[in-house]
């Protein structure tokens, strides 16, 4: 038994894991470079990512390696992204 996804959807999938997993490289390649003392990622990118649909790997990035959990500043702009996604999401799936 299989379920029919329709196509649009199949894309928004594929984009929000390819985009996750992006998002979740960089997360560990910044936690690494903080821990080295070297220069790192700036948050501006890392919210791009976010924002393109790679926030559900940025939250499981903060959970796993607990990277960029404790910033207040960070964590505001993240979960407004987060509430941008969901929202249009919700309104995507109500419209039919």
């Amino acid at each position: 038994m299989s379920i029919a996804i329709p196509w649009p959807a199949q894309v928004l999938l594929v984009l929000y894991l390819v985009m996750s997993l992006l998002c979740f490289a960089c997360y560990g390649w910044d936690k690494r470079l903080a821990v080295a003392g070297r220069r790192r990622i700036p948050e501006a990118r890392l919210h791009l990512l976010e924002l393109l649909g790679g926030w559900p790997g940025g939250l499981l990035a903060q959970r796993l390696i607990r990277h960029k959990n404790r910033k207040p500043a960070y964590q505001l702009k993240f979960w407004l992204i987060v509430t941008l996604h969901l929202g249009a999401l919700g309104y995507w799936l109500a419209s039919g």
